[in-house]
């Protein structure tokens, strides 16, 4: 009998304990909501950096046709995959240092259904490939020329993804860079079109469900075989249908250490708002980093289940783009260091 009373009051202690978690995390006094956005219900989709307008509106019209936030999201990213002139995602990315342009792609779905794929060549729609390996196989990540062969045997098409503008540039980059690991040697541009990065796509359908989508060409000039967080789940994407879902952009090691998406989708579920979610990973990450060293930007982007979206980044210049029936706007996500 002692020993059920002991249970009984471990358990309540436990409880209140957690309670007051919640609450200290949903009045933290450190964190500002001064950019705090909401918009009034489903559906939505939200997504990383200026040029997620333009694919925000390919997510748009299937949600308006009451179409799954996964097949949304999927459908969205594809049109900056297919994009030559943006030389951060699918055909037209920069390449690694070896001259070869690698995909690495995740998305996730309302069910907890995942799918990925890493170092993928010669395929221009990475994320339809890891679509794929979410809806049929048993894995969770295929990686280079396994990914490929997938590809290939599931009637994708290879590609050339190397464009002449991106080889030039390379071909330039190596005649003064040594063969040495250099973060976001390819993001140096202040603030605008210019400026961008991984796109990470959220999505909330006509029936309140959430699907995310994360895809890029990866960091310029990385090393051969160098994979960001894009395609790890909880790192780069994050979905959890009863709380909200989170994606991320900028240097994705400093993601990986975090599991940054994962650690927002938490923080929302002990009562945090998306943008004050986003800040507490920010820091998180800052706090490794005391000298605030000019190579080091993330952003992550946030949507709760009541539609409510918010944002924060490291460093100046980190945009997201919203689309619903309330509105349809590009916003500057505020950010701790200048």
């Amino acid at each position: 009998m002692s020993d059920r009373r002991d249970f009984v009051k471990k358990s309540l202690l436990s409880s209140a304990a957690l309670l007051t978690a919640r609450s200290a995390f949903a009045h933290s006094p450190e964190v500002s909501d001064k950019h705090y956005t909401t918009t009034t219900g489903a559906p939505i989709v939200i997504s990383t950096w200026d040029f997620g307008k333009e694919a925000n509106a390919e997510a748009w019209k299937m949600l308006s046709k009451n179409s799954r936030a996964v097949d949304a999201v999927e459908s969205g990213v594809r049109v900056p995959e297919a994009d030559a002139t943006n030389q951060t995602v699918g055909r037209g990315g920069r390449p690694d240092r070896d001259g070869r342009v690698t995909l690495d792609a995740s998305i996730m779905d309302d069910k907890g259904n995942c799918g990925s794929v890493a170092c993928l060549e010669h395929v221009v729609h990475a994320i339809s490939v890891a679509r794929m390996v979410m809806d049929r196989t048993p894995h969770v990540m295929l990686a280079g020329e396994g990914a490929f062969r997938f590809a290939m045997d599931n009637g994708f098409k290879q590609e050339n993804l190397l464009t002449e503008q991106s080889e030039q540039e390379w071909k330039e980059w190596l005649k003064e860079h040594k063969y040495t690991p250099q973060a976001n040697v390819e993001n140096k541009m202040p603030a605008g079109p210019g400026n961008h990065d991984t796109i990470g796509m959220l999505a909330m359908d006509t029936h309140g469900n959430m699907g995310g989508a994360c895809t890029t060409s990866g960091m310029a000039y990385k090393m051969r075989g160098r994979i960001g967080d894009s395609p790890i789940i909880g790192a780069g994407l994050f979905v959890d249908n009863e709380v909200g879902a989170a994606t991320s952009s900028g240097l994705g090691e400093e993601v990986i250490r975090t599991v940054g998406s994962h650690l927002v989708v938490e923080s929302m579920r002990l009562g945090m708002s998306p943008e004050a979610a986003c800040r507490r990973a920010i820091e998180r990450i800052a706090a490794h980093h005391p000298g605030k060293p000019e190579e080091v930007q993330v952003g992550f982007l946030a949507l709760n289940k009541h539609g409510e979206f918010g944002a924060f980044a490291l460093r100046e210049g980190f945009t997201y783009a919203v689309r619903s029936h309330k509105e349809e706007k590009i916003y500057a996500a505020p950010f701790l260091w200048k």
